[in-house]
């Protein structure tokens, strides 16, 4: 018994410094300007790598959350991202945007979710933590109504992310009128036309050309997903304006297990991204 308990003892001390070495999560609330409130954000602090890398600064992978989710989705999708921010030497932000669909609402105008997930959110985290702070240095992702997200304020954005991706992604909301409290935020389609045209991932793309600024592009949907048919045009629209993306279409639904494998490959693709604009990225 004695001998069972020295060993389990000395099990703990070889462990301990892998338990110290890991990730750090910040639950904090950061306040937006824009709309007077504090936003619950949570934030994974990588571990340096080692004692040398402890000045080091890194990027940050911006990851948005669906309808009806907030700050701890993905952490309940994937409970190892201290992990993978500790694998790919990357900052992961999490903030809950509630239900705003990331815009600036034209109906609702305290809800300007845009601008602080576009403006008032990085310039806090770059503000806070030794982070890269250029759009060479900052990535944005995210499910469903985070794929819209991401890929809304990285188009609408390009000076800020310079890298982007979505799963599963509601690039086109126009089909999708009377779902997902998008009439409370745009108005009724038959009323107010225009925000709905306005406010769509897939029209952003008419105003674009290969020459222009636009971020590195990755976008993909399980092929029994409902987003299906929207991220397909979105993908027939990028070729057509001659945007180059990666588009990846694998089996699975609208559903966690299919965004959790899917992040894997997001990460590496962000990952590849940085190791080639930054050269303090580790490859």
């Amino acid at each position: 018994m004695i001998k069972k308990f020295f060993f389990l003892l000395l099990l703990q001390f070889i462990f301990l410094p892998t338990i110290i070495e890991a990730a750090r999560i910040d639950t904090l609330r950061v306040h937006s300007a824009s709309m007077n409130k504090e936003i619950a954000t949570l934030i994974i602090v990588p571990t340096p790598a080692s004692e040398q890398d402890a000045g080091a600064v890194y990027p940050v992978l911006y990851l948005l959350h669906g309808h009806g989710g907030n700050e701890s989705n993905w952490l309940g999708v994937r409970p190892d991202l201290g992990t993978l921010a500790d694998k790919y030497g990357l900052y992961i932000v999490c903030p809950d945007a509630q239900n705003s669909w990331y815009w600036d609402s034209p109906v609702q105008l305290e809800s300007k979710y845009e601008t602080f997930i576009s403006i008032e959110l990085p310039a806090y985290i770059d503000a806070h933590y030794a982070t890269v702070p250029s759009r060479l240095g900052r990535a944005i992702t995210g499910f469903s109504m985070g794929g819209h997200g991401a890929l809304w304020n990285a188009l609408r954005h390009p000076e800020v992310f310079g890298v982007a991706g979505s799963t599963s992604g509601g690039v086109d909301i126009r089909p999708f009128s009377d779902n997902w409290n998008l009439k409370e935020l745009l108005g009724a389609y038959e009323e107010f036309p225009t925000h709905w045209e306005n406010h769509t991932v897939i029209n952003l793309i008419e105003g674009f050309s290969e020459k222009m600024c636009v971020p590195t592009l990755i976008i993909d949907c399980g092929m029994d997903d409902f987003f299906l048919e929207v991220n397909q045009a979105l993908h027939h629209k990028l070729v057509e304006k001659g945007i180059r993306h990666d588009f990846i279409l694998r089996p699975g639904a609208h559903d966690g297990a299919y965004w959790a494998n899917s992040i894997e490959y997001q990460l590496l693709f962000f990952h590849l991204f940085f190791s080639s604009h930054l050269p303090t990225t580790k490859v």
